[in-house]
């Protein structure tokens, strides 16, 4: 179903007249009235990316003859949306999304009568992506055995001389640093964020060098020779060791990390 094409029409009124006095005819009863008029639309939607997953948020709808929402799904902006859920919750998870593909969402508010209100109107899509917590990587020049880099796409640790390795974890001249594999990866220092607030990977900004100096709280962007996204944050960091959460968009050429809510269709 398009969105735009389940607008609720209200009648004259906002209700429905199904019994009424013709002109020139005596009334032979009661009038019965029929509520006809939708919920307001809900607002505010927005998505949480996960891990296989996406998690859906908006703002209470106020009517006292509120019922349920529904919560649609599509492949575009503009549809076809097809439902997945009900609930009377202002939250929704959706856990049948993959990984790397782009969907699009919105919800919808029913009253008791069963009158629905249009589609959300917020553009919210969104990709989920693998994630990870407490990845360990040993410094590369005492361990030159040991697991020093990572490979984002197979989710594998490797040596800092594999060729699949994307960054790895080294020390020189007394600086910790994370380090691109060659010359076709990039890395850049985000600073002091949380790996949440990274939504979106720059189109510049990476390091020259192609390394960063691992630093206790900062976040990082790494952009892989295959054209892949991929963010850091560290969380512990010592000249023998350095603690990672990570998050990598399978979708090829994908800068999204995180959902970015925009308003109205996208040109």
């Amino acid at each position: 179903m398009s969105r735009g094409s389940r607008t609720t029409v209200a009648l004259a009124l906002g209700v429905l007249v199904t019994g009424f006095a013709l002109a020139g005819c005596h009334d032979e009863g009661p009038t019965s009235v029929r509520d006809a008029v939708p919920p307001a639309a809900p607002q505010g939607l927005y998505s949480v990316t996960g891990d296989g997953q996406v998690t859906l948020y908006w703002i209470k709808n106020t009517e006292p003859d509120f019922r349920e929402y529904i919560v649609w799904r599509g492949p575009a902006y503009d549809g076809p949306y097809n439902a997945l859920g009900r609930t009377t919750n202002t939250s929704f998870v959706d856990d049948t999304a993959v990984n790397g593909v782009t969907y699009y969402y919105a919800v919808s508010a029913v009253d008791r009568t069963g009158n629905e209100s249009d589609l959300s109107h917020e553009n919210v899509n969104d990709t989920p992506r693998p994630e990870g917590t407490n990845l360990s990587l040993v410094e590369s020049g005492a361990n030159p055995d040991g697991p020093s880099g990572y490979d984002f796409s197979t989710g594998t640790r490797r040596l800092a001389t594999d060729p699949a390795t994307d960054v790895y974890f080294t020390l020189s001249g007394g600086t910790r640093l994370l380090v691109a594999r060659d010359l076709d990866t990039d890395v850049q220092d985000a600073g002091f964020h949380s790996l949440d607030e990274l939504d979106w990977a720059p189109p510049s900004g990476w390091s020259p060098t192609g390394t960063v100096e691992a630093i206790a709280g900062h976040s990082y962007y790494v952009w892989t020779r295959d054209n892949h996204y991929a963010k850091l944050y560290v969380a512990t960091v010592d000249n023998g060791h350095v603690v990672l959460d990570w998050a990598y968009q399978t979708d090829g050429g994908n800068p999204q990390l995180r959902p970015r809510l925009r308003q109205g269709p996208t040109p």
